[in-house]
């Protein structure tokens, strides 16, 4: 690492910063969180609660978590002594942009200004800070939960230095993230662009009556969830031409598929196929309405921690 992180100020403490806020205790660092909600102490304590045992698994010391964490009163007191400041606020330039001129502001001028935003890159609201202060803030984008789910997108502003870029790649590392740098800024970015693109044609198989929401889950938990675990979409597809690779699958049956991709669907949304919308929404809530969110995202948990522990395991195999 080119430089030291110690305290990191996790500015809202949603699902995401929670996760966060936890994740960064546990590779022991100093964890001081922001967020108005007068349940505050409550939600920590929760997600300390919850994430831990999470962490452990994954070889985690987390002895003495909570002592690591505290609330603080204000935005001021998160970021005073921040070498690292990961943002988790609501997904509006606006009130991004105010907030990252208080950021720019509060903290010290060391410290890394990151924005967990899904969607909206950094120039988008750093436009009215100075060069310096833009040159430290960029996208830290993670996929939920970040404590559990390695990869962070890292994705640099117009005016972001690429020391800020460094250094966000060796923050994520050093608490056992897996960043990607994308170096270009699209509304998005690449992770949920890949995942809008399954998603609109998955509801719209469903929507034209090929398939349950529940057997396409099946589908895609049972292959390309498995392939893509392991592989990507880009290696899959080398494989899958066989001793020619890629090459020989793009010549002998791209053509095929370009057919295939030129009649994807699009689901309905507009204001006359809102009927539609409807019964894709209720066909999704018969599927999984009757179990609550606490045990949905409990299953999805334990799942993810055994893929990890089984790729963990195949790679040490392979060293």
């Amino acid at each position: 690492m080119t430089r030291a992180f110690r305290t990191a100020a996790v500015i809202g403490a949603g699902t995401i910063g929670l996760s966060w806020a936890t994740l960064f205790a546990a590779h022991g660092l100093t964890v001081r969180v922001s967020d108005p909600r007068p349940d505050l102490a409550e939600a920590v304590d929760e997600a300390l609660a919850a994430y831990a045992p999470h962490l452990a698994e994954r070889g985690l010391d987390v002895t003495g978590l909570a002592g690591r964490v505290h609330l603080a009163a204000d935005v001021t007191e998160a970021v005073r002594d921040a070498d690292v400041v990961q943002e988790n606020g609501p997904e509006r330039a606006g009130f991004k942009k105010d907030l990252f001129a208080a950021l720019a502001r509060e903290a010290p001028a060391h410290a890394l200004l990151l924005s967990s935003s899904s969607a909206i890159p950094s120039t988008a609201f750093t436009g009215e800070l100075s060069d310096e202060d833009a040159a430290r803030v960029l996208i830290g984008h993670p996929f939920n939960p970040p404590h559990l789910v390695p990869l962070v997108e890292v994705v640099p502003g117009e005016r972001t230095g690429e020391d800020a870029v460094l250094d966000a790649v060796d923050f994520y590392t050093s608490v056992g993230r897996t960043p990607v740098v994308e170096r270009k800024e699209i509304p998005g970015f690449v992770g949920n662009r890949l995942q809008n693109a399954l998603s609109r044609e998955a509801a719209y198989l469903v929507q034209e009556g090929v398939v349950t929401p529940a057997d396409l889950d099946k589908a895609v938990i049972n292959s390309l969830g498995l392939r893509w675990a392991t592989v990507g979409p880009f290696l899959g597809a080398h494989l899958g031409g066989g001793p020619g690779g890629y090459r020989h699958l793009v010549e002998h049956i791209g053509r095929s598929m370009q057919r295939t991709g030129a009649g994807l669907g699009t689901p309905s949304q507009d204001k006359e196929q809102e009927e539609a919308q409807e019964r894709l929404i209720e066909a999704v809530e018969k599927a999984y309405g009757s179990s609550t969110y606490s045990e949905l995202t409990g299953t999805r948990d334990r799942r993810q921690l055994a893929v990890l522990a089984a790729l963990d395991s195949a790679d040490k195999e392979e060293n």
